[in-house]
């Protein structure tokens, strides 16, 4: 039995010299050329491994956070506030799945009166689409009722938006754009991007958009088969996979 580099045998102790190592060395090599699906085997377990530890860490962080992924009051609520399955979805406004996945959360939506959709705004394209977030968010502190509006129109834009094609598009709404502005300094803005963006750190979150149904991240416009696939799971057993 070898242990830190010293052989234990009946009794004896034989520390490995370095020609030792490199006997030993060399015989491991032609093993594993002699037999190279070992290597396979080997990745692939590293591979259900390194997936075993990241669900579980995505399950720790769905526990521990719950109320600040599915219930946090600075985020923006589309649907049913008491409704009976929440889909949580992580967005930018300059990504262009998102816009697609716009559709898929109209048509449930409309179709389904029970549905609480929140919206992680989760800027993710740099330092513009920052500044387009906090706009976005701006907007919603000043003009909560007309949100749902801006955003979808938002959503709708073609090309990448800029700050200036944001508040544009607010103004053109009819806003308040002294009270959007100063809301535009308000630092609540900024600590929930921080929150978000750990959030999708703990998730393993690399991309928008993402969703989070139940116990479940799906990640990806997918379309809406799926998501009211898992919506129509939730209700039956109380999952997203029965």
């Amino acid at each position: 039995m070898a242990i830190s580099g010293v052989l234990v045998s009946t009794g004896s102790v034989l520390a490995f010299d370095q020609a030792d190592k490199e006997e030993i060395g060399q015989i491991v090599r032609e093993y594993l050329l002699e037999n190279p699906e070992l290597m396979i085997e080997v990745q692939q377990a590293l591979q259900e491994k390194q997936e075993r530890e990241a669900n579980a860490q995505k399950s720790e962080v769905l526990a521990q956070s719950h109320d600040e992924i599915f219930n946090n009051s600075f985020d923006p609520v589309f649907g049913n506030p008491e409704g009976d399955v929440t889909i949580v979805e992580f967005f930018d406004y300059n990504c262009g799945f998102c816009r697609r996945g716009l559709a898929d959360m109209e048509y449930i939506l409309d179709n389904d009166p029970n549905v609480k959709f929140v919206m992680k705004e989760f800027p993710i394209f740099g330092p513009n689409s920052i500044a387009v977030h906090k706009v976005a968010l701006a907007y919603k502190l000043t003009a909560p009722e007309k949100y749902y509006d801006y955003h979808v129109t938002m959503m709708e834009q073609d090309g990448q938006i800029d700050e200036a094609r944001a508040l544009k598009l607010a103004e053109e709404s009819g806003i308040d754009m002294d009270a959007l502005r100063d809301e535009m300094n308000n630092p609540a803005i900024i600590d929930s991007f921080r929150q978000t963006d750990a959030l999708a750190g703990g998730l393993g979150i690399t991309g928008t958009p993402s969703y989070v149904v139940g116990d479940e991240l799906v990640v990806g416009a997918l379309g809406k088969d799926v998501l009211i696939e898992k919506i129509e799971n939730m209700r039956k057993c109380g999952s997203t996979s029965c």
